[in-house]
C-alpha cells in the first residue's frame, strides 16, 4: 500500500468514524447513563434523515440556499419529539425490565420503518450540501491532492458534539444529577430531584443526536430502507467497544471500528466485517465493560 492511499484510506476512516461518534454517543447515553434499552436508536437516525428530506427538496427546489439548515432543523426536531415520546409513553414505565424494552422498541422500529417506506418509497435519498461545503479542498499526501469538504466538515461536528457533550456533563448541574443518577437512582430520587424528567431530557438528546446523524450521513452518502438496522448495529458495536456511557470510550470505539471498517474494505474486502467482529470479540473477551468504560454496580 502506498503512502498517499494509506492516508487516504486514514482519512476515510476518520470521517466515517465521525459519523459513527455522532449516533452512536446518543445510544450511549440513552443506554449507558439511563439504563435504557432503545433499539429503536437507528429508527431515530432514519426518522430524522427522512423529516429533513421531507422539508429539504422543496426549498431546495425553489433555490432557497438555507434549505439544507433548515432540513437539519427538521430532523433533529422530529428525532427528539420521537425520542420524548419513547420515553414518556413507553420506555419511562418499564425501567429495570431489559427484555421489554427490548421488544417494545425492536416492534416500534418495525412498525415506524414500515411507515417511512409507505410515505417515502424504497428509493434511496440524499441531501446536497450547502455550497459553502461542497466540493473538494487541498488536502497534501491523499490521492489526488484534494478530499471531500463535506466529510472533513463530519469530523469538526463530531468533535462539536463530543465538546458540547463534555461540558453538560461535567460543567453543568444537569450533569451533576446525570452523573448521580447512574450511581444511585433512589438516592436522588429521595433528595427531591425530578428523576423522570431529567430522564426525558436525556433520552431528546440521544435522538437529537440520531436525527442530526440522520442528515449528517445523508448528506455525505445515499440512505435509504436497512440504514436504521445498520446504524443500529454499528452503535452497538462501537458503545460495547468503548464503554456504555463513556464519552471518550464511545469516541475511541467509534475511531477503531471506522478505521477497521475502512482498512479492512481496502485491504481484504470480502472479510473486512470480519474484523469488525474480531475487534467486539477481543473486547468482550479481556475488558467485557468496554475500553475505556466501568463495571456496572
Amino acid at each position: 500500500m502506498s503512502l498517499e492511499l494509506f492516508l487516504t484510506v486514514a482519512l476515510n476512516g476518520l470521517t466515517v468514524s465521525a459519523l459513527y461518534f455522532i449516533v452512536a454517543i446518543g445510544f450511549s447515553l440513552i443506554f449507558g447513563l439511563m439504563r435504557s434499552v432503545n433499539m429503536a436508536h437507528g429508527t431515530l437516525f432514519l426518522v430524522g434523515a427522512y423529516a429533513g428530506v421531507a422539508v429539504f427538496y422543496p426549498l431546495y427546489d425553489d433555490g432557497n440556499a438555507y434549505a439544507w439548515i433548515i432540513a437539519l432543523a427538521a430532523g433533529i426536531s422530529a428525532s427528539a419529539i420521537l425520542g420524548v415520546v419513547l420515553q414518556i409513553v413507553f420506555l419511562g414505565w418499564m425501567q429495570g425490565q431489559e427484555l421489554r424494552q427490548t421488544l417494545v422498541t425492536i416492534g416500534i422500529s418495525i412498525i415506524v420503518a414500515d411507515q417511512l417506506l409507505a410515505i417515502f418509497g424504497g428509493l434511496s435519498q440524499q441531501f446536497y450540501a450547502p455550497d459553502i461545503l461542497f466540493g473538494s479542498v487541498p488536502v497534501p499526501f491523499v490521492q489526488g491532492g484534494q478530499y471531500s469538504t463535506f466529510r472533513l466538515f463530519q469530523v469538526v461536528v463530531a468533535i462539536g458534539v463530543g465538546f458540547g457533550l463534555w461540558l453538560i456533563l461535567q460543567r453543568t448541574k444537569l450533569g451533576i444529577v446525570v452523573r448521580a443518577g447512574v450511581d444511585d437512582r433512589a438516592m436522588l430520587a429521595a433528595q427531591g430531584v425530578n428523576v423522570p424528567l431529567i430522564s426525558v431530557v436525556i433520552f431528546a438528546i440521544g435522538a437529537a443526536l440520531a436525527g442530526l446523524a440522520g442528515v449528517i450521513g445523508g448528506t455525505a452518502q445515499p440512505f435509504g430502507q436497512e440504514k436504521d438496522i445498520e446504524f443500529l448495529l454499528t452503535s452497538l458495536v462501537v458503545v460495547i467497544v468503548g464503554g456504555m456511557g463513556s464519552l471518550p470510550g464511545t469516541a475511541l470505539g467509534a475511531l477503531l471500528v471506522g478505521m477497521a471498517e475502512q482498512f479492512g474494505q481496502s485491504l481484504f474486502p470480502a472479510y473486512s466485517v470480519m474484523l469488525t467482529l474480531l475487534i467486539m470479540v477481543a473486547v468482550l473477551a479481556f475488558r467485557p465493560h468496554g475500553l475505556l468504560g466501568r463495571k456496572l454496580s
